[in-house]
């Protein structure tokens, strides 16, 4: 069985735990339909008030504020019972014949993002839902809100698929086959390439003179990655904190990345992490930090998952997304421990983390009886 634990900002019922309190311990998130036994979390994409769980299934499930039109449509006794996921209904757009299985999922801060699988299990169309009042949508100069998951047209090329999306508070990009970099949104900063403007609809991103294969957003700046063998990387869109001024030159070797709205994060071979950016409220990683399996990268906190099992917390914890803070809400130069593989039953594993706005998230395999 798969359990899913959450902490943090829960103002919206965003974690999904059966109430609308921030916590600092975690919680076990409830689901209306069992997660089935096979199926494990791939990824948790975080809007300001809603997360979307995407499963190896190919399902997603919301939960949250569903008024923006981020989480498709619901019902009012959804929202009146107490929080929890639901399946994101998309029964207008399946049947038994074609099911609708999601491969890549992706949230600003008021709408999700979506790829659906072709029945060769390739990303080749890709649907928003919510509101998007700076072309977050990806839908075209006249449509600014959504609650039903509509597909961006004329989306990816012909002859490509999408093979990595990404967010963050206003803008998308999607990395395609061949290398190339769409996105749309906001992009005054730069963030989407040039000219700086706002884009309502998938706008190629040009002058990247490598093949990006992995992307990730900030607040206002973009990072593109090319093989980890190439070592190659870019950061477009402002430099405030030193964003951009700071990349190095390559970086050989990554195996995971992350962005939160002014840091980057890069998980290297070694499992070092190195990081970059903004650290007013200790968003750095701690020099201390041993060696590192997965790194999950929310708007102000990071959360590793160590060798040994232990997924720690560091950054801004004003909301308990860090766990329980002694003396401030800043974890500034250490890191706390909010779960561990010594405390969960014999046989359970620690499969999966995440980081959202000010959310973090665990999920444990627990043992078949």
């Amino acid at each position: 069985m798969l359990l899913l634990f959450a902490l943090g900002s829960n103002g919206s019922g965003q974690l999904g735990i059966g109430h609308k309190e921030d916590v600092s311990v975690p919680k076990d998130a409830h689901f209306e339909e069992e997660l089935p036994a096979t199926a494990s979390i791939t990824k948790i994409a975080a809007g300001g008030n809603h997360t979307i769980v995407l499963t190896t299934t190919g399902d997603i499930h919301w939960s949250g504020d569903p008024n923006t039109g981020a989480c498709g449509k619901f019902t009012q006794t959804q929202v009146s019972q107490p929080p929890r996921f639901y399946p994101v209904d998309l029964s207008s757009l399946s049947s038994h014949e074609d099911l609708f299985r999601v491969g890549l999922v992706a949230a600003t801060w008021e709408s999700s993002i979506f790829t659906r699988l072709d029945a060769q299990g390739r990303n080749t169309r890709i649907y928003s839902c919510g509101t998007g009042q700076k072309g977050e949508l990806g839908l075209g100069n006249f449509i600014f809100r959504t609650a039903t998951p509509s597909l961006i047209p004329d989306f990816p090329p012909p002859d490509t698929e999408i093979v990595d999306i990404a967010a963050c508070m206003g803008h998308v990009v999607a990395v395609l086959s061949n290398g190339d970099v769409w996105g749309w949104g906001n992009g005054r900063k730069g963030q989407i390439g040039a000219p700086e403007d706002i884009i309502y609809s998938p706008r190629k991103l040009e002058g990247i003179n490598f093949k990006v294969v992995k992307a990730v957003c900030g607040k206002e700046f973009t990072c593109l990655l090319g093989s980890p063998e190439s070592g190659n990387i870019v950061v477009l869109g402002s430099d405030k904190w030193g964003i951009k001024a700071e990349t190095p030159s390559q970086v050989v070797g990554w195996r995971e990345v992350g962005a939160s709205w002014g840091n980057l994060f890069i998980l290297k071979a070694d499992g070092s992490v190195l990081s970059w950016g903004r650290n007013d409220h200790g968003q750095l990683a701690p020099a201390s930090l041993t060696q590192t399996k997965h790194i999950a990268v929310g708007s102000e906190h990071t959360l590793a998952l160590s060798e040994e099992g232990d997924v720690t917390a560091w950054g801004w914890g004003e909301h308990g997304n860090c766990g329980p803070l002694s003396n401030s809400d800043v974890t500034k130069g250490q890191q706390n421990v909010i779960a561990s593989s010594k405390f969960i039953p014999p046989g359970a594993k620690i499969t999966a983390i995440g980081a959202g706005c000010a959310t973090s998230w665990v999920a444990i395999q627990m043992p078949s009886a």
